[in-house]
């Protein structure tokens, strides 16, 4: 019997008209009203506007969270249901909503607060990297300062955060066949974090966390739990620390899933997990079109 997890992109999937087969459909016009009001903004509107709102994290992370929430339900409308869940970064809070951790209202919320933490962060910088030495890599992180690896995507492909200097001396001392600067507003997932992570504490406390109805992989730390106290946790680490993506995908294989689908925007999740595990057969699914029957 094929087991399957259903996985959740983050920030940087976006496309410009994502959701727009959504907004006609019961389920899309009744969650999207509900994000409409929490948010006052239209989700809809800005996922067909200029790229330069819709990638503005203020935007982006409510934005993914919503239209990936409808294509949840979409799914479960059909009968589907996942053995285990996980997602990268904001795709967490998907996961977290697909296993019944919290309500989607109380996920957008928090989704909201992060994204407004996260879009106010001025100090930092990211920066992607493909084709390298990890040992090199790992090398150079322990002798700098102000820097760590702030996702762990695959054995090729990774991104780093830190202080603009201290990612700077990285990109220059350790040799890639690419390394790319990040059009973000800080060092996400870095301690860089820390004074952000602290005030969405307090947000985090005043959500109720239920024990999970499917297993959940966390991004720091990527082994199966539904303690709704220990999901929480981990929740409020993920600000500051590693998205452990490449043993979250070796994590996947070693639990018996056989079939892995990205729920979301674009094909980043399945390009990843096909470079570390690549018997698995992976599926996308990013419009109300493609979910099967």
């Amino acid at each position: 019997m094929t087991k399957t997890a259903w996985v959740f992109p983050g920030q940087g999937s976006q496309a410009t008209g994502m959701g727009a087969d959504l907004v006609d459909l019961p389920v899309g016009q009744a969650k999207l009203a509900i994000a409409e009001d929490i948010l006052g903004w239209s989700v809809s509107e800005v996922c067909s506007s200029d790229d330069a709102q819709l990638s503005r994290t203020l935007y982006t992370q409510p934005c993914l969270y919503v239209i990936e929430s409808i294509l949840v339900d979409l799914l479960r409308e059909k009968g589907h249901q996942p053995a285990l869940v996980a997602g990268h970064s904001l795709g967490e809070y998907v996961a977290l909503y697909t296993a019944g951790v919290f309500s989607f209202e109380a996920g957008l919320r928090l989704v909201q607060r992060r994204a407004e933490l996260m879009d106010s962060t001025s100090d930092g910088k990211m920066a992607a990297l493909i084709g390298f030495d990890r040992e090199a890599l790992d090398q150079q992180l322990q002798q700098t300062p102000g820097v760590v690896l702030a996702n762990d995507n695959n054995a090729g492909q990774v991104v780093i955060s830190g202080t603009p200097e201290a990612v700077a001396h990285i990109m220059a001392t350790v040799k890639a066949k690419r390394a790319v600067p990040l059009n973000v507003s800080g060092a996400f997932h870095s301690p860089l974090m820390a004074p952000a992570a602290t005030e969405f504490q307090q947000v985090l406390d005043s959500v109720t966390f239920q024990d999970a109805q499917v297993p959940v992989l966390s991004n720091v730390e990527p082994l199966p739990a539904t303690d709704g106290s220990v999901l929480r946790d981990r929740l409020s680490r993920q600000m500051t620390g590693s998205v452990r993506w490449r043993e979250l995908s070796l994590q996947l294989a070693a639990e018996g899933v056989d079939r892995v689908i990205e729920v979301g925007p674009g094909k980043v999740l399945t390009g990843l997990i096909k470079r570390t595990c690549g018997d698995i057969a992976l599926e996308n699914i990013s419009s109300a079109a493609e979910i099967p029957a």
